[in-house]
């Protein structure tokens, strides 16, 4: 049981729910994160038949908002870095509404593909901002389990997302039917999204800078108090530690990350390698496109929609695992496990999907098939929930020294969000092949992934971010 955060004998401890407070408001960013990127999901078909689109165009228009997500993320570690953590979760905030609103109007494919990318803006800034404040105000202690708060708030956010779309279907009979006011009912999808904005940004105007920020500005007396109330220990002893690290820092820009292995440092690859290899296992398609997936191979809109409701569930349940477990037994264990459990899983649904006969241009699961691959779905997302969906954001946020923190997971989340647009543009052309060659690709980059923890990653567990950044 989490009850104080303190450093040692003779120093300061302060009650970890004010820690765990600071920590829930920022990881609203990730449910607004995990509720606008998978929003979309009981939409699809809606917006495919209403608008007359298919194939390519309606695959990017889905990861349109990826686009913007890897641009967010680009630019948030300098716009961070010049002014402030609390400032760029404002800005999100603002996106986050704009954009809900722009897509629930949408008058065409090209204005709603634009809204998409727009918003993606501000789930790109959410992924960069929520797990780096998350570590800086975090004591060593917690701050795995603080950092899963990120996962816990992104898989919520897709369920409370896949949810609403469900409950919205059921209420109107189709997505693609009159609701509400006369508006359809996948517009409504978009605007559910206004109320978790508003709250954001409200929030966020309540919580404190984060110490390192405040340090590296030259505010070290309100550094020094944000610590003594958050994080304990001994302040002034953890402020010098702090200022120590950004010691010869250069201004927030990308030549900072430079380093003689193919032009970038050494743990800037391992950063940008993990985010890579987390989307190209596929996670997301799951998430994407799971309605029309299963839509595909016999089941019903509504029972499709159940489906991915209950798979986001799994999701939820698993990431408390992980939050269970990162603290104790660590982050490169997990990661281990998981990309062994991905890969066994996503090589059944590939050879479930690549042996299944088809009928009219889909496969038919037949027999056992059908649960076998709804099982191998389900603890696929098992082992990315426990693992690598909430270990990759938490090492992200500490795994990086201080002078380059923000910089570098900007780089790392947009390499992310340029992986998870690459997944999710070509799952509708794979799938058009086959769902066996799909699956088949996915499971060769978790193969991949179990090589690059054992070779690359190292262990950060229980040490202090100025540790680590030595």
């Amino acid at each position: 049981m989490m009850t104080s955060a303190h450093a040692g004998p003779g120093v300061e401890s302060v009650p970890i729910a004010r820690v765990i407070m600071i920590s829930a408001t920022a990881a609203l960013a990730g449910f607004l994160f995990g509720f606008d990127t998978a929003v979309i999901n009981g939409a699809v078909g809606a917006i495919r038949d209403q608008f007359e689109v298919d194939g390519f165009v309606l695959g990017f228009s889905v990861a349109a908002a990826l686009i913007g997500c890897a641009i967010g993320a680009w630019f948030t570690g300098r716009i961070a870095d010049r002014y402030g953590r609390v400032r760029v979760m404002i800005i999100a905030a603002i996106i986050f509404v704009v954009s809900s609103i722009g897509c629930g109007f949408a008058i065409g494919i090209v204005d709603l593909t634009l809204w998409r990318l727009f918003g993606g803006l501000g789930v790109g800034a959410a992924s960069v901002i929520a797990p780096v404040y998350i570590a800086e105000v975090s004591p060593p202690a917690y701050r795995g389990r603080l950092g899963s708060l990120q996962q816990m708030a992104i898989v919520v956010g897709i369920f409370v997302a896949l949810l609403t779309d469900a409950v919205i279907v059921a209420a109107a009979g189709s997505a693609s039917n009159p609701w509400l006011f006369g508006l359809e009912a996948w517009r409504w999808m978009f605007l559910s999204e206004v109320v978790p904005a508003v709250l954001y940004g409200v929030l966020a105007l309540t919580i404190p800078e984060s110490p390192r920020f405040l340090i590296g500005a030259g505010m070290r007396e309100k550094a020094i108090g944000v610590l003594r109330r958050y994080v304990g220990g001994n302040p002034e002893k953890t402020a010098d530690e702090i200022a120590e690290t950004f010691v010869g820092r250069e201004a927030p820009r990308l030549s900072i990350l430079k380093g003689r292995a193919l032009g970038l440092q050494p743990i800037v690859w391992v950063g940008i390698g993990l985010s890579v290899l987390q989307q190209f296992t596929g996670i997301n398609v799951i998430f994407y496109y799971s309605s029309i997936l299963w839509q595909a191979v016999g089941f019903t809109e509504q029972d499709s929609l159940t489906i991915t409701v209950i798979t986001s569930v799994t999701n939820i349940v698993t990431t408390i695992v992980a939050i269970a477990l990162i603290d104790k037994i660590g982050r490169r264990p997990l990661l281990l496990v998981g990309a062994i459990g991905q890969f066994l899983t996503l090589g059944t649904l590939a050879i479930v999907f690549a042996t299944a006969p088809v009928i009219d241009g889909a496969p038919v699961l037949e027999g056992a098939a059908s649960p076998i691959a709804l099982v191998a779905a389900n603890l696929f997302v098992v082992f990315f929930g426990a693992t690598w969906g909430p270990v990759v954001w938490v090492l992200l946020g500490e795994m990086f020294p201080n002078r380059i923190r923000v910089v570098a997971l900007s780089v790392a989340a947009a390499a992310q969000w340029a992986a998870n647009f690459i997944i999710s543009t070509t799952f509708p052309a794979l799938a058009a092949v086959g769902l066996g060659l799909a699956y088949g690709v996915y499971t060769f980059f978790a193969f991949v992934a179990i090589f690059f923890v054992v070779r690359f990653v190292k262990e950060t567990r229980g040490r202090t971010l100025e540790e680590i950044s030595r």
